[in-house]
Parts: structure tokens; C-alpha cells; sequence
């Protein structure tokens, strides 16, 4: 069973847990990490002999277009984070497709091939934002990771399906790959427990992040989805004050982020996501 691997490149700047504490005006004013911290991926990647899916944020593409390619060139597939991690549904519709086209525009760019992949920021496909995907499909990309099948306070859809399949809006279908959680029945109550990566990689064991895995592969036959960000490997980032919530999500474990990559890499197959969701190449 091959599952996917997906890197959301941005900065530590960049992230929702700190959008109440730095104006994107100010991006710019930050010493920037990504391109240290994804070369280093890429060659972690390099010595598992692992490809994966880049869903790369458009703002860090304008700025940084030659990791872009070296990403290409490494063999990953790139897709689109959109352009300025702003959360779909407070941006709305007509926002929402200025920055997918822009993001999508400037990729297709710099890489000379289409760009069919896309995940929102902060995965901020909900019930009030579900009309996204049908301007995905619009837009011309084949397939979405934005759906998280849990609770959450800023992001997910609770009792969405939990893999893979097709999803059928006005304009047409479009593949979702929903991000993976492991379901466990307590008393009568059912419960999803998050564990595709993220801060989850960094809060639960790496052992149960494992176990669920095999249990999605073996006993489910479906393929997990396993994600992070390349400043949740970086242990040197400058330290953004914040309010205790935000600080714990952005912060919490980093240095054991990637020894825990690193552990899962090495038990499990790996493909680019549009490999198995079917889409040629």
C-alpha cells in the first residue's frame, strides 16, 4: 500500500497561529527559513528514495521561484497552498479564485507543467466554505487535500468521508483526498483521532501515528496522507510571541519532528498524490 507524502511549504511567519500577531504587510520584514528548511527535506526525501507532493504557498513562489524548481527537478510533484494563507471562508468566493489563479499562474510558471493539486490554508474547506470546490474545479485542478474529518476550532468536517474518493459540484467532479484519522468506537460513540501529521506528529507517539497508519492500510485497504511544514523541523526559527495557544501549536516538540519523519519514512511506501489518486502524469 503506497501512501502520500505532502510537504505545505511556507514560512513560520506565514501561519494562521500567528496571523493575530503579525500583519502580512510585514511578512517581508522576517528573515526568512523555507529555503534552508526544504532543501533539507529534499534531502531526507533523497536518502528514503521517497517522492512526494510540494503544496507550496504562491507567496513563497514569487520569492523563492529557483527552490521551486529544484523541488521539480527532484522529481516531487508540485501543487498549489494558494497565494496568501488566508482562510477561505473569511475571504469568501471572488477572493478565493483570485488567489487560486494567481497561485496556480505563478506555479505553472516557473515549472512549465500544470498544476492539478490543491490544499487551502489551515485546511479552511468547511461547511461554510464547501462552495470552494467548485471553483477548484473550475479553475482546472483535478484533485483537492483541504477536507479534515474531524472537530476542530478553525478548521474540518466532522462527518465527511475519511478517504479518498470523487466529489461531484456544479461544474463538474473532483477527486478529494480527506487527511487521514483513525476511527475508534468507545462504549457507542465513535471518535476520529487526527493523525496525518502536523502538530499531531509532534503531540502523539510516534508509535500510535504508526499503528493507525497500518491499521488505515491493512485493515481498512485505504492509502493515509502524512503531511508537515518544513519550519516544523527547524529548531533555530526566530521565536514569535504569541498568546499560550498559538505558541503551543506553532512551537510544541519541533526538535522531534524530524527523527519522527524520519522513523515513519522508513516503515512505509510513499507516492506522489496524484499517483494514487489515479491521475496521469
Amino acid at each position: 500500500m503506497r501512501n502520500a507524502l505532502t510537504i505545505d511549504v511556507e514560512d513560520y511567519f506565514n501561519v494562521t497561529a500567528f496571523s493575530g500577531f503579525i500583519k502580512r504587510k510585514e511578512w517581508d520584514t522576517f528573515p526568512t527559513r523555507v529555503v534552508i528548511n526544504t532543501l533539507k527535506i529534499l534531502d531526507v526525501l533523497d536518502s528514503f528514495s521517497i517522492k512526494a507532493t510540494f503544496f507550496v504557498l504562491g507567496w513563497i513562489a514569487e520569492r523563492h521561484p529557483s527552490l521551486i524548481k529544484e523541488i521539480q527537478k527532484r522529481g516531487h510533484e508540485i501543487a498549489s497552498h494558494g497565494y496568501g494563507h488566508e482562510l477561505i471562508y473569511e475571504i469568501g468566493p471572488k477572493k478565493f479564485r483570485e488567489d487560486i489563479k494567481k497561485s496556480k499562474r505563478l506555479l505553472e510558471d516557473i515549472t512549465g507543467s500544470k498544476v492539478i493539486g490543491y490544499r487551502a490554508p489551515s485546511y479552511s474547506i468547511v461547511k461554510d466554505s464547501f462552495w470552494a470546490l467548485d471553483i477548484l474545479c473550475e479553475e482546472g485542478f483535478l484533485y483537492d487535500s483541504s477536507i479534515f474529518p474531524v472537530l476542530h476550532d478553525i478548521y474540518g468536517l466532522p462527518n465527511a468521508k475519511r478517504f479518498p474518493h470523487d466529489v461531484t459540484v456544479s461544474s463538474g467532479m473532483i477527486k478529494e483526498f480527506p487527511l487521514s484519522t483513525l476511527e475508534i468506537q468507545v462504549m457507542r460513540m465513535r471518535y476520529r483521532i487526527p493523525i496525518a501529521g502536523g502538530g499531531y506528529l509532534r503531540l502523539f507517539p510516534v508509535g500510535l501515528i504508526k499503528k493507525a497508519i497500518r491499521h488505515i492500510n491493512s485493515k481498512e485497504g485505504q492509502p493515509a496522507v502524512l503531511y508537515f511544514h518544513p519550519w516544523e523541523i527547524d529548531t533555530e526559527q526566530p521565536i514569535i510571541k504569541a498568546d499560550f495557544i498559538s505558541y503551543f501549536r506553532h512551537y510544541y516538540n519541533i526538535s522531534k519532528t524530524l527523527p519522527r519523519i524520519k522513523s515513519i519514512l522508513s516503515d512505509f511506501r510513499f507516492a506522489l498524490m496524484r499517483e494514487i489518486m489515479g491521475i496521469p502524469t
